[in-house]
């Protein structure tokens, strides 16, 4: 007698991050508004944030990192509307394609308005900017009112934070909190497309 092979399971899809408690995201939104660098987990690994208007919040990300300002920063948001005030108009053929995109682990160099400050651009007329589809890096910039900077959470050249205890581990308590909870699970960060001319930047 022919004994049937089983079936195998079906595969497991992962567990969406949770959305951190209200009194994480009071605290995290107190740093923010006080002038204050934090962690929290995104799409692949934890970033380093903080309020994008605040100059001197900016620079200490980059002191931490030890990343050259004319290489510029991410921003993310948790829609378009909070990126809107940074950025120029755009026509309607690439905001369909940017649209389709987000919310999403795609990043897009868009123009910058003429105001938007070298820290965050770079060398650059562009931003790199990203609506999050992660629900903590979401609720985060829903609780600062605003797009917030992201930059992988590690010193330059070493391997990004993927966890609330790496970060700890390279930056100690130079980092004004970490918003603990789970990364999204990519195994390499955000794409980065130009918006200009649709090119990958850096493959994700």
């Amino acid at each position: 007698m022919r004994t049937a092979t089983p079936t195998p399971p079906a595969a497991r899809a992962p567990t969406p991050a949770p959305v951190p408690h209200p009194w994480q995201l009071r605290r995290a939104r107190t740093v923010i508004h006080g002038g204050g660098v934090l962690a929290y987990p995104t799409e692949a690994v934890f970033g380093l944030g903080c309020d994008p208007l605040n100059p001197a919040a900016v620079r200490r990300v980059l002191a931490l990192k030890g990343r050259a300002p004319a290489k510029g920063l991410i921003l993310i948001a948790a829609d378009f509307s909070q990126l809107a005030p940074f950025l120029q108009p755009i026509g309607r053929a690439l905001q369909a394609r940017v649209g389709a995109t987000w919310p999403g682990p795609v990043t897009w160099l868009l123009p910058a308005r003429p105001w938007v400050p070298g820290l965050l651009r770079g060398a650059h007329d562009c931003l790199a900017v990203r609506v999050t589809a992660h629900p903590a890096a979401r609720a985060l910039c829903l609780a600062a009112g605003g797009a917030l900077v992201s930059t992988s959470a590690n010193p330059a050249g070493r391997p990004p934070a993927r966890t609330a205890l790496a970060v700890r581990r390279w930056f100690g308590a130079e980092v004004d909190y970490v918003l603990a909870g789970r990364c999204g699970g990519r195994a390499r960060p955000t794409e980065i497309r130009d918006g200009r001319s649709g090119r990958v930047v850096r493959p994700g």
